[in-house]
C-alpha cells in the first residue's frame, strides 16, 4: 500500500492543538513495542476473531501503531487512516460493516488495493480531559456485523489502553523525578554518575575524548549569611539557568547538592572544555538581581579532567577533576576575599 495516496478529505477535531499536546506529553511516539499494549492487541484480535488489530496514536500527519497484528507497516498517512474519522467522536465507536458499501470509502486506496479491507471498527482512546489520543481498532478483509455488545467490549479495551498509557506516563515521571534536582530542575548526582559511566565505557571502546568538569560557587556562603537561604536558592536557580545556556546539547549538567555542579562534556577534549570553562566563569560572575531588588555577585571555580588511555576508571577521572577544583578554589578564595574586602 502507498502511504502517499490520498482518500477523501478527513475531518479534524476542533481541539486538535490540545489533542496533539496531550499525545506528545505521553512520550510514546516511536517507542519500541511494550508487552501491555501487545497483550491488548492480541486480546482484541482474539475476542472479535479479526485478522487485524491495532493500538494506534494519531500524530500531526500520521497514524502511528504502538502495537499491531496483521499489518506490515509501522504507520499510515493520516489522510488514508480510517482512525482519522474515529478521533473526531470521542464518545462513540466507529463501525463500518462493509467498506465497499459505504460511499465515503468504496474507492478508498486500502479498500481497492492490498490489504483490500472490508470491515473496520475503532474505539477512541480518550484521556481524562476528553482528548482523543488515538484508537483501539480491529479490521478484516471480509464484511461483518458488529453488535452493540461488541462495541462496548471494544470501548472497554480502549479504556484499558488509556489506563496503560497513564501508568506508563506516571512511571516516566517518577523516573524523571528520581534523576532531577528538585530546586533547579537540573540532573542530579545519580543521573550525572550514570552519564559519566556510560561516557567512560564509550570512550574506552572507541577512544573518543570527553571531559568532566566539577564546579563550586565562590562567595555563596556570604549570600546565605547576608541575605538568607531564600536568596541562596534564587542564586542557585539563576546560576543553573546560566550554566544550562553554556553547555551543548548532549552534555549532561548536574547539581550535586549545595553549591556544587558538574558537567559531562561528551565528545569534548580538554581544550574545548577550557573554552567552556571560561564562558561559564564569565556567565556566572555577572551580577544577579534578587526578587528583593538587591544585586549580588558570586564566582565559580572549575576543575576538569579529560579522559585519556591512562585513566582506568571513573573514580580516577573524578579524583583528577576534584583535585583540579581544589586548586582552583584555593586561588579563587584569595581573590574573592580581596574582592569582598574592597567592597
Amino acid at each position: 500500500m502507498s502511504n502517499s495516496e490520498k482518500s477523501c478529505p478527513i475531518p479534524m477535531p476542533i481541539n486538535e492543538e490540545q489533542r496533539l499536546q496531550s499525545v506528545r506529553a505521553y512520550e510514546i511516539l516511536d517507542t519500541p513495542p511494550e508487552v501491555e499494549f501487545d497483550a491488548l492487541t492480541r486480546i482484541a484480535a482474539h475476542t472479535f476473531n479479526t485478522p487485524m488489530a491495532v493500538v494506534a496514536l494519531m500524530d500531526t500527519d500520521r497514524l502511528w501503531f504502538k502495537s499491531r497484528i496483521g499489518l506490515d507497516v509501522p504507520q499510515l498517512d493520516r489522510q488514508i487512516a480510517f482512525c482519522s474519522h474515529t478521533i473526531v467522536h470521542p464518545e462513540a465507536v466507529l463501525v463500518m460493516p462493509d467498506l465497499k458499501q459505504d460511499p465515503r470509502f468504496e474507492e478508498h486506496v486500502l479498500v481497492r488495493n492490498a490489504p483490500k479491507l472490508r470491515f473496520y471498527a475503532g474505539a477512541p482512546i480518550v484521556d481524562a480531559r476528553g482528548l482523543v489520543l488515538g484508537t483501539m481498532a480491529v479490521l478484516d478483509t471480509q464484511p461483518r456485523p458488529f453488535s452493540v455488545e461488541q462495541q462496548l467490549a471494544l470501548q472497554d479495551l480502549a479504556t484499558l489502553v488509556m489506563t496503560a498509557l497513564d501508568s506508563r506516563k506516571r512511571a516516566l515521571q517518577l523516573a524523571h523525578m528520581a534523576m532531577t534536582d528538585h530546586l533547579t530542575g537540573l540532573s542530579n548526582r545519580v543521573q550525572f554518575d550514570r552519564a559519566l559511566e556510560a561516557e567512560m565505557a564509550h570512550a574506552m571502546r572507541n577512544g573518543e575524548p570527553f571531559t568532566v568538569l566539577c564546579m563550586d560557587l565562590d562567595g555563596f556562603k556570604e549570600v546565605n549569611d547576608g541575605f538568607g537561604h531564600a536568596a541562596g536558592d534564587e542564586v542557585l536557580c539563576e546560576v543553573s539557568r546560566r550554566l544550562a545556556q553554556q553547555v551543548r546539547v548532549g552534555d549532561v549538567l548536574a547539581r550535586f547538592g549545595g553549591d556544587e555542579f558538574g558537567i559531562v562534556m561528551r565528545h569534548g577534549a580538554k581544550d574545548s572544555a577550557q573554552v567552556l570553562a571560561k564562558r561559564i566563569v564569565r556567565a556566572v560572575s555577572a551580577p544577579i538581581t534578587l526578587s528583593t531588588g538587591d544585586e549580588i555577585g558570586v564566582g565559580i571555580s572549575v576543575g576538569m579532567a579529560a579522559y585519556s588511555d591512562e585513566v582506568e576508571s571513573v573514580r580516577k577521572l573524578l579524583a583528577q577533576a576534584d583535585q583540579a577544583l581544589y586548586q582552583a578554589k584555593k586561588q579563587n578564595e584569595k581573590r574573592w576575599k580581596m574582592f569582598v574586602g574592597i567592597r
